[in-house]
Protein backbone atom coordinates (compact mmCIF):
# COMPACT_ATOMS: atom_id res chain seq x y z
CA UNK A 1 0.00 0.00 0.00
CA UNK A 2 1.25 3.45 -0.92
CA UNK A 3 -0.25 5.70 1.76
CA UNK A 4 -0.10 9.31 0.65
CA UNK A 5 -0.49 8.42 -3.03
CA UNK A 6 -0.83 11.36 -5.41
CA UNK A 7 -1.25 11.66 -9.17
CA UNK A 8 1.47 14.35 -9.17
CA UNK A 9 4.28 12.65 -11.12
CA UNK A 10 6.93 14.81 -9.42
CA UNK A 11 6.15 13.40 -5.94
CA UNK A 12 8.06 10.50 -4.41
CA UNK A 13 4.85 8.61 -3.58
CA UNK A 14 4.01 8.58 -7.28
CA UNK A 15 7.51 7.49 -8.25
CA UNK A 16 7.42 4.71 -5.65
CA UNK A 17 4.02 3.43 -6.82
CA UNK A 18 5.22 3.25 -10.41
CA UNK A 19 8.49 1.58 -9.45
CA UNK A 20 6.72 -0.96 -7.23
CA UNK A 21 4.47 -1.98 -10.13
CA UNK A 22 7.41 -2.14 -12.56
CA UNK A 23 9.17 -4.37 -10.03
CA UNK A 24 6.25 -6.79 -10.02
CA UNK A 25 4.52 -5.77 -6.80
CA UNK A 26 0.76 -5.35 -6.51
CA UNK A 27 -0.20 -2.02 -4.97
CA UNK A 28 -3.12 -0.26 -3.35
CA UNK A 29 -2.95 3.53 -3.67
CA UNK A 30 -4.46 5.45 -0.77
CA UNK A 31 -4.57 9.21 -0.52
CA UNK A 32 -6.73 12.30 -0.41
CA UNK A 33 -6.38 13.20 -4.09
CA UNK A 34 -8.31 11.58 -6.90
CA UNK A 35 -6.73 9.91 -9.87
CA UNK A 36 -4.64 6.86 -10.51
CA UNK A 37 -1.03 5.78 -10.50
CA UNK A 38 0.35 2.89 -12.53
CA UNK A 39 -3.19 2.01 -13.59
CA UNK A 40 -4.39 1.69 -9.99
CA UNK A 41 -6.99 4.18 -8.71
CA UNK A 42 -6.28 6.25 -5.61
CA UNK A 43 -8.79 5.43 -2.90
CA UNK A 44 -9.64 7.30 0.27
CA UNK A 45 -8.37 5.89 3.60
CA UNK A 46 -11.68 4.21 4.41
CA UNK A 47 -11.62 0.57 3.29
CA UNK A 48 -9.53 -1.62 5.55
CA UNK A 49 -7.48 -4.07 3.49
CA UNK A 50 -6.62 -7.29 5.28
CA UNK A 51 -3.98 -8.57 2.89
CA UNK A 52 -1.38 -5.79 2.95
CA UNK A 53 2.23 -6.86 3.32
CA UNK A 54 3.79 -3.39 3.46
CA UNK A 55 2.55 0.16 3.92
CA UNK A 56 5.03 2.59 2.43
CA UNK A 57 4.23 5.87 4.12
CA UNK A 58 4.31 9.25 2.36
CA UNK A 59 2.28 11.27 4.88
CA UNK A 60 4.11 13.65 7.21
CA UNK A 61 3.92 13.08 10.97
CA UNK A 62 1.65 16.09 11.56
CA UNK A 63 -1.00 14.55 9.28
CA UNK A 64 -0.63 10.96 10.52
CA UNK A 65 -2.70 10.93 13.77
CA UNK A 66 -6.09 10.77 11.97
CA UNK A 67 -4.69 7.77 10.05
CA UNK A 68 -3.45 5.79 13.07
CA UNK A 69 -6.55 3.57 13.35
CA UNK A 70 -6.65 3.01 9.60
CA UNK A 71 -2.97 2.01 9.52
CA UNK A 72 -3.09 -0.20 12.60
CA UNK A 73 -6.41 -1.86 11.68
CA UNK A 74 -4.99 -2.72 8.25
CA UNK A 75 -2.37 -4.66 10.21
CA UNK A 76 0.36 -4.82 7.59
CA UNK A 77 3.42 -6.96 8.19
CA UNK A 78 5.62 -3.88 7.77
CA UNK A 79 5.50 -0.08 7.65
CA UNK A 80 8.23 1.82 5.82
CA UNK A 81 8.55 5.37 7.11
CA UNK A 82 10.04 7.19 4.13
CA UNK A 83 12.23 10.27 4.75
CA UNK A 84 10.15 13.03 6.31
CA UNK A 85 7.50 10.65 7.68
CA UNK A 86 9.40 9.39 10.73
CA UNK A 87 7.12 9.19 13.78
CA UNK A 88 8.25 7.50 16.99
CA UNK A 89 4.70 7.42 18.41
CA UNK A 90 3.23 5.56 15.42
CA UNK A 91 6.31 3.35 15.26
CA UNK A 92 5.84 2.33 18.90
CA UNK A 93 2.12 1.72 18.39
CA UNK A 94 2.82 -0.45 15.34
CA UNK A 95 5.58 -2.41 17.08
CA UNK A 96 3.22 -3.03 20.03
CA UNK A 97 0.84 -4.70 17.55
CA UNK A 98 3.62 -6.85 16.11
CA UNK A 99 4.07 -4.75 12.97
CA UNK A 100 7.65 -4.41 11.75
CA UNK A 101 8.74 -0.81 11.11
CA UNK A 102 11.63 0.69 9.18
CA UNK A 103 12.90 4.21 8.74
CA UNK A 104 14.01 3.80 5.14
CA UNK A 105 13.41 4.94 1.57
CA UNK A 106 11.27 2.68 -0.59
CA UNK A 107 12.90 3.96 -3.79
CA UNK A 108 16.39 3.19 -2.49
CA UNK A 109 15.30 -0.21 -1.18
CA UNK A 110 13.88 -1.10 -4.60
CA UNK A 111 16.96 0.12 -6.43
CA UNK A 112 19.33 -2.01 -4.35
CA UNK A 113 17.08 -5.08 -4.19
CA UNK A 114 16.30 -4.84 -0.46
CA UNK A 115 12.58 -4.19 -0.66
Amino acid sequence: MVLGATPDASRYANLAANRLVRSGHSIVNVGIKTGEIAGVPIEKPETIHNDIDTITLYVGPINQPPLYDYILNTHPKRIIFNPGTENSELRRMANDKGIETEYACTLVMLSVGQY
